[in-house]
């Protein structure tokens, strides 16, 4: 078996979501022996954490797997990718985040550092594999996030009340207080209209969502974090699926809600146009557009036909996202 030393932020005990090094992590170990780091939520700690264990690890490490995202989190991949470079050990970046772009535009050199003498570059999207061959980057394999597809119980719903369910973390990026102004301009129109909104708070965002409700004179159900087998459980008091990013890649939440038949509006930014096809998986509008929302919340509602063929779709086409397919991939990058 391959010795992987998996880098990212493995943080949802500290009241974070689960990120893919615990699912992909945990997942990889069927075939592979698998370190991670690094829990510690103090970001110098964090970073000192995982180069110590490139350091410790180093004789036995066949593959470094390091997340990479546009913010702060590329410098920790920089930093570990050098330092592999220096033990000369493998190292694989895994593309996060819709904005990575931005990242090659505004560092160049690192970019050219970090991914130009990676091993390979692993995209979860076709979104970003095309992005990154547009800059001249030939190594990248596309390996698609993953769901164990037996874990999600298919529906058919009725939409006579609105239900909507939003999941993410309160982030900026991911822009939820469209989601509450939604709902805000539902009920104004005189629908029967519902909100709840999953996630933990990132950057203080949830105190200024909570806020705007509050303002609004809007009922708006926080749950706070939940484990993932809870938000499947309260998923089946819900009816849409709402997704309010201005960037994304392949979220991953957006796959789970295709794969138990929630019909999914979402704006049509990053890699979700790869994931959804308009009118045939989902529902795509454009960022920020209350109005477009509104207008594809009252669709569904209006149109059974097209609700039905919309998640019958978009379900057979995460259930090729299955681990049991997606494992092969992996299992020949790392042979």
């Amino acid at each position: 078996m391959k010795n992987v030393l998996y880098i990212g932020n493995a943080l949802s005990q500290k009241g974070k979501n689960i990120t893919s090094i615990e699912v992909l992590g945990a997942r990889l170990r069927q075939f592979c022996n698998v370190k991670i780091a690094s829990k510690k939520q103090n970001q110098v700690l964090r970073l000192l954490d995982m180069m110590l264990m490139v350091i410790k690890n180093r004789r036995h490490t066949d593959y470094v797997l390091i997340d990479t995202y546009s913010t702060l989190n590329f410098y920790y991949a920089f930093f570990v990718a050098q330092l592999s470079r220096c033990f000369n050990i493998r190292y694989i970046t895994i593309l996060h985040g819709g904005n990575l772009e931005n990242r090659l535009i505004k560092s160049p050199k690192k970019s050219k550092l970090l991914f130009g003498n990676a091993h390979r570059l692993v995209s979860p999207s076709v979104f970003l594999r095309n992005t990154f061959a547009n800059y001249g980057y030939d190594n990248v394999e596309y390996i698609p996030n993953s769901i164990s597809i037996e874990d999600y119980e298919f529906s058919r719903k009725e939409i006579e009340k609105l239900s909507l369910l939003w999941v993410r973390s309160f982030s900026k990026i991911y822009n939820p207080k469209l989601a509450v102004l939604l709902l805000d301009s539902l009920v104004k129109k005189g629908y029967d209209a519902e909100l709840c909104m999953v996630g933990p708070d990132s950057d203080g965002t949830l105190k200024e969502v909570k806020q705007l409700a509050k303002d609004l004179n809007l009922d708006v159900k926080f749950t706070g974090k939940l484990p993932k087998e809870e938000w499947l459980k309260l998923s089946k008091e819900y009816n849409i699926f709402i997704n309010t990013t201005n960037y994304d890649n392949m979220p991953i939440s957006v796959v789970e809600a295709m794969a138990l038949g929630l019909p999914v509006v979402s704006t049509n930014v990053g890699g979700l146009p790869f994931l959804i096809s308009h009118n045939e998986e989902g529902l795509l509008v454009s960022a920020n557009g209350v109005n477009a929302f509104v207008e594809a919340i009252e669709e569904l509602k209006e149109n059974k036909k097209l609700k039905d063929q919309l998640i019958t779709n978009a379900r057979k086409k995460v259930e090729k996202l299955d681990w049991e397919d997606v494992k092969i991939k992996w299992q020949r990058l790392l042979s």
